[in-house]
């Protein structure tokens, strides 16, 4: 495996460093991570419309407690 290194502003070593899952986390692991996430499929038309259908649903209030739907199965909290 070859290494190489990379010049990055203060500010921007904060910022990879706050998007590290574990303290061990390689840069390269967290690179690689960040590239495959920005690399998805977009959202579709209809996911999107989901998206704002739940949230007008959050708004005019017709949304459950967590703890309701948990009781609905049988889940404890």
């Amino acid at each position: 495996m070859g290494l190489t290194t990379v010049q990055l502003k203060t500010e921007t070593l904060k910022r990879l460093k706050a998007h590290k899952t574990h303290e061990r986390e390689s840069y390269d692991e967290l690179l690689n991570s960040l590239l495959d996430e920005s690399e998805e499929e977009p959202l579709t038309r209809e996911e999107i419309e989901e998206i704002k259908q739940g949230l007008e649903d959050v708004k005019k209030g017709r949304v459950e407690s967590l703890e309701k739907v948990a009781a609905e199965f049988g889940v404890k909290l």
